[in-house]
């Protein structure tokens, strides 16, 4: 293997390690500092689960394939949750409620607000979760950080050697 796709696979496995710490961020938040979370919080957190999930392939499928199947994944969630982000903004925050909307529905299709409820369970309107940290809105962090690990996914991609020596 060479160093270039070690290099990239390790990045990805930095991307898991980043969407970890995003996940971990939202349960401090809400179970430390009482900001409880909305059914497109839940959903903006799932990506970021899967991101973990998606990062974290690279490190076991030790191939230039692994590698794009992994990348490929990450950015695919990463996008999702721009759009989730930026849904809950301009869309769901406005409402006075999102029960039954995309987001409430795909959790509950899951059903992970039953088997993991102190991480899934939706405990706020939309209205009611939307809340700033730092002076910036929570679902704009969250924005930012998707960001940061699709570009970091490119970025994997891109320096990785196009075969595997």
């Amino acid at each position: 293997m060479t160093d270039a796709l070690a290099g990239s696979r390790r990045l990805l496995g930095g991307v898991a390690l980043v969407a970890l710490l995003a996940v971990t961020a939202g349960l401090v938040t809400q179970h430390g500092f009482d900001m409880q979370p909305c059914p497109w919080c839940v959903l903006q957190r799932l990506e970021f689960v899967v991101i973990v999930l998606a990062g974290a392939l690279a490190l076991l499928w030790r191939s230039r394939r692994g590698l794009l199947v992994s990348a490929g994944l990450v950015i695919a969630l990463a996008n999702l949750g721009v759009l989730s982000a930026l849904w809950q903004h301009f869309v769901a925050g406005a409402s006075a409620s999102c029960n039954l909307t995309l987001a409430d529905r795909i959790i509950g299709a899951l059903q992970l607000d039953r088997l993991l409820p102190d991480v899934f369970a939706a405990t706020a309107s939309c209205a009611d979760a939307k809340v700033d940290l730092l002076g910036v809105p929570y679902e704009f962090w969250s924005l930012g950080v998707f960001v940061v690990l699709e570009a970091l996914a490119v970025w994997a991609v891109m320096r990785a050697p196009r075969r595997a020596a």
